[in-house]
């Protein structure tokens, strides 16, 4: 067990838990990740009714008897319902992502339901805090899917978002394996959260050349689309991509966007296969991506790996000291 303030509050053995991941995060992908000691998590805002949310939490719960949660991502529509349907069913985690948390705090306060917010600034940060979050998910500019706005660096933003808040913190956004984990926790992390990383594992729904296409891709086949309209996102380099960016270069209007940005063209590639006609997230963190493991290979991996590196630390902090 690696322990931290995070796997003692969310009762998970390893402080590692898994991206909301729109419209990949269902009850298979949750349950490996779980069983494997992170945190699994699934997306409520893609699915499409509460009764469809209550039946993927009956099915977490038929494959695992680890903690799980359910990520809502902020925006899209209101998602009372589905926030008071998961706390009903009495979900023991949360997290919040794209948006202001502050109508859905309202509906579970009091419950003992632990709240997580993804934030890419201190200043989210601090708010979230103040608004009663148990943890805050720092994601940094490498991060796949929208990120912040200011394009800080993971290097930098969990620092100081560390430094800016006194509830634990998760680094997010160029995690993909030990290295990484031993880095964060350097940072003042309390564990990472990893989203493409786990796209590209024999648990998610993802189409095979979805997950292909992100062993094959080095840390510069990503880029940034959607700045134009002020929610940039990263995606892997397609032609697509490449088009919807050659639109907002070219001051292309929301008009001309919304039909190459849609769900529709997003799932053409996550769900077909279609990497030429469709768009897909991804991070910088494809470039440490190298197989399409079981999830449980992958923590383990990880979770052995820190440890060779904290092994090999040890003696060189202790000769610094000395």
């Amino acid at each position: 067990m690696l322990r931290t303030r995070v796997t003692d509050l969310l009762g998970i053995q390893y402080p590692i838990t898994q991206g909301g991941l729109a419209h990949l995060a269902f009850a298979e992908l949750a349950a490996a990740v779980s069983n494997a000691g992170g945190l699994g998590q699934i997306t409520a805002t893609t699915l499409p009714s509460a009764e469809a949310l209550r039946a993927q939490i009956a099915q977490v719960r038929s494959l695992t008897d680890k903690p799980f949660a359910i990520n809502f991502q902020i925006g899209r529509r209101d998602l009372s319902e589905l926030v008071l349907t998961a706390a009903e069913l009495e979900v023991p985690t949360m997290s919040f992502t794209a948006g202001d948390p502050r109508p859905y705090f309202r509906l579970i306060e009091g419950l003992p339901i632990k709240k997580l917010c993804l934030v890419a600034t201190t200043r989210q940060a601090r708010n979230a805090e103040d608004l009663g979050a148990d943890v805050v998910i720092a994601v940094g500019f490498e991060g796949g899917g929208h990120i912040g706005r200011d394009d800080l660096a993971s290097l930098v933003l969990v620092p100081r978002v560390v430094e800016s808040v006194g509830i634990p913190v998760l680094a997010s956004g160029g995690f993909a394996d030990g290295r990484g984990l031993v880095a964060a926790l350097a940072l003042g992390a309390e564990g990472i959260e990893m989203g493409t990383r786990f796209i590209a594992t024999q648990e998610c729904i993802a189409h095979p050349n979805y997950k292909q296409a992100l062993v094959d891709a080095d840390e510069a086949d990503t880029m940034v689309v959607e700045r134009s309209i002020g929610r940039p996102a990263r995606v892997l380099r397609t032609p697509l991509a490449e088009a919807i960016l050659q639109i907002e270069q070219q001051g292309g209007s929301i008009e001309e966007l919304l039909p190459l940005i849609s769900r529709d063209m997003n799932l053409l590639a996550a769900y077909e296969g279609d990497m030429a006609g469709g768009f897909v997230w991804a991070g910088q963190v494809v470039g440490l991506m190298h197989d399409v493991p079981t999830v449980r290979e992958l923590m383990e991996r990880i979770v052995a790996e820190a440890q060779t590196i904290g092994q090999r630390l040890c003696p060189l902090l202790q000769t610094i000291e000395e």
